[in-house]
């Protein structure tokens, strides 16, 4: 049984999956309506296949009668298919920015150049965004491939702006690999310094003052400080009942023995 955030990491993450699906589609189908474009154009230009004269003007008349180049969506006007191919690889060059923030790499260049799909922002830009390419693609006249993809992104994109205010910035965090696993709890207990107090009162010692006689529970005092090692501690320590001995005196095992002379010997 997972935890709540477990079904919400799950979630988040289908549904990032499902958005560079999208995105990769709609990045293929634009280089599609890319080609068919130039081939398009190259058709207009020439007048036909090579045909004669005849042929050539009907095609030119037919053409000429429509807002757009057949086939194509490119304009007939000043710079039509110039504009039309730049629009296409500007749509690819904003679906590879989306691709890699749904990857979350590089975080440096995201942080520094686009903070807004960085990290620190949620899912509504990206949203937003994806929104914004899917209409872009939407407005012209597009093969069934490229309509498909496109309203596919659109979709996503409008469910990430609904997530987006839901979550707020905490969404990319909540469904980030490396942010599960430091929320993950260890299977084994792990050691910090906060961690350790003594066994006996529970409570950490402080500086300048003991263990045994620094706590409040041993002095009968809540919320006031320490005794440190005075003689009030000392009869503190005593009307508790907690004696303090001094130790005997000893030399430590690998102390060299002096040796005793003969005459020394005698007289003990």
């Amino acid at each position: 049984m997972l935890p709540p955030r477990g079904y919400v990491f799950i979630a988040l993450n289908v549904v990032r999956i499902i958005s560079v699906v999208s995105l990769v589609l709609v990045f293929a189908s634009n280089i599609d309506t890319l080609v068919h474009d130039i081939l398009a154009v190259n058709k207009y230009l020439t007048g036909g296949n090579g045909s004669d004269s005849a042929t050539s003007t009907t095609i030119s008349q037919v053409a000429v009668s429509y807002d757009y180049i057949m086939d194509s969506t490119v304009p007939i006007q000043p710079g039509g298919a110039f504009w039309a191919v730049l629009n296409r690889l500007l749509i690819m060059g904003q679906t590879i920015v989306l691709l890699l923030s749904e990857s979350g790499w590089p975080s440096v260049f995201f942080e520094r150049f686009f903070p807004i799909l960085g990290k620190e922002f949620g899912l509504g830009a990206l949203g937003l965004m994806q929104c914004l390419i899917g209409a872009a693609t939407l407005s012209h006249h597009v093969d069934d491939f490229t309509l498909v993809s496109a309203i596919f992104l659109f979709s996503i994109g409008c469910l990430y702006i609904i997530l987006g205010f839901i979550f707020g910035p905490s969404a990319r965090a909540k469904r980030s690999v490396t942010s599960w696993r430091d929320q993950t709890e260890p299977s084994l207990p792990s050691y910090t310094p906060q961690s350790m107090t003594p066994l006996i009162f529970g409570s950490s010692p402080s500086f300048g003052s003991s263990p045994m006689l620094g706590s409040d529970k041993l002095t009968g005092s809540p919320g006031k400080s320490a005794m440190g090692f005075g003689r009030q501690a000392d009869k503190i320590a005593n009307a508790k009942g907690y004696l303090i001995s001094k130790p005997l005196d000893s030399l430590p095992r690998y102390a060299p023995r002096v040796p005793v002379p003969r005459g020394m010997e005698q007289s003990a």
